[in-house]
């Protein structure tokens, strides 16, 4: 999961994510409002939230790319174990993410 400063950047990240088969799908959550503290500041911002399914395997490859492509100098970059899921849609995941 990572966030992003608008749509267009959003979208740009998500299809360099897919076509490196960094992940087999993104989704894109526009219009999430966040509230936080940086450098001691009270912020809100508007930002799209993205939620990339990929594998265990690939994640370090995942989180290096979102760090070296993020606009922000701290990036939200958080993965979230599964627990359990539809195996084919598992499977699918794993096949779209397969290295070529």
């Amino acid at each position: 999961m990572t966030t992003m400063p608008n749509v267009v950047d959003a979208n740009v990240l998500a299809e360099q994510l897919v076509e490196r088969k960094l992940a087999a799908c993104v989704n894109l959550l526009p219009a999430v409002q966040s509230v936080y503290r940086w450098e001691g500041v009270l912020e809100r911002a508007n930002e799209v939230a993205m939620l990339i399914k990929t594998t265990t395997e690939r994640y370090s490859e995942l989180e290096e790319f979102i760090k070296a492509a993020h606009p922000y100098a701290l990036p939200e970059i958080i993965a979230i174990p599964l627990v359990s899921g539809l195996p084919a849609y598992l499977e699918w995941i794993g096949a779209a993410t397969q290295r070529n």
